[in-house]
């Protein structure tokens, strides 16, 4: 199985509220259509569910938010979640519908749950989840990254390789010079901390795909305005990207 996550960063356009790229979206389909193994799919919230949770000050620590910030949070993930749904119905892949609170109870994974998707997926269904705000008990809530998702599955269900899909090449050791770390293979690998945002922009993602590759398991940083990586990196072709070696 493999397992992948489109990041907000180029399944929406971050800089404009609400906006959906579409056409990226729409590449992404059609080369996830080219791939003849079991696939999961987690998605971020770029300009939706991350514009409203900085918006409503809405953290991935539990607390007692906004109610109206929850409701609109939530609302604007399934927004996002339709767009790319309709996306792959069109280009030919059966997308299942998976919300995080299907195998989310309180902050904690239901393990039994998690199996059933690996199950969904080689039944010939694509399941896709996102990061959405969850409620926590006793009046609180929190937002639960697709990052955190991703670790959480891939934990799990030991995916044969992972997929962090992204607006840049991958991971760069020098941001000015755009210099690309091909292959990391310690966490000593000295790297630039880039943009920040509510779930800890590529921050988070290294410090998630280095979690995930102790696990046993490569995960690949690739760029999605150039889709056909993807499919490259699962077929173990050359490609131009960042590889976290399990």
């Amino acid at each position: 199985m493999i397992l992948i996550k489109l990041g907000g960063s180029i399944i929406t356009n971050k800089q404009k509220p609400l906006t959906p790229n579409i056409s990226a979206i729409n590449k992404i389909a059609i080369q996830l259509k080219k791939i003849r193994e079991p696939i999961i799919i987690v998605h971020g919230g770029g300009s939706f569910g991350h514009y409203w949770s900085v918006r409503y000050n809405m953290h991935t620590k539990p607390a007692k938010y906004s109610k109206k910030g929850v409701a609109i949070v939530k609302n604007s993930m399934i927004e996002l979640n339709k767009i790319i749904l309709d996306s792959f119905l069109k280009n030919k892949l059966n997308p299942y519908c998976l919300p995080p609170t299907d195998f989310m109870f309180g902050d904690k994974a239901d393990t039994k749950k998690v199996k059933e998707i690996l199950r969904i997926a080689k039944d010939g269904l694509v399941p896709v989840s996102y990061g959405d705000v969850l409620w926590h008990g006793q009046n609180k809530f929190y937002i639960l990254s697709g990052d955190k998702i991703m670790e959480i599955l891939a934990k799990v269900l030991k995916p044969r390789l992972v997929i962090f899909v992204l607006n840049v090449d991958g991971v760069y050791s020098d941001m000015k010079t755009k210099k690309l770390l091909y292959e990391i293979k310690s966490q000593k690998t000295t790297i630039s901390k880039v943009g920040m945002d509510v779930t800890g922009g590529m921050t988070r993602k290294i410090k998630e795909a280095t979690m995930i590759s102790k696990v046993g398991v490569n995960v690949f940083l690739v760029n999605g305005n150039k889709p056909e990586r993807i499919v490259n990196a699962i077929k173990g072709k050359k490609f131009e990207g960042t590889v976290f070696r399990g």
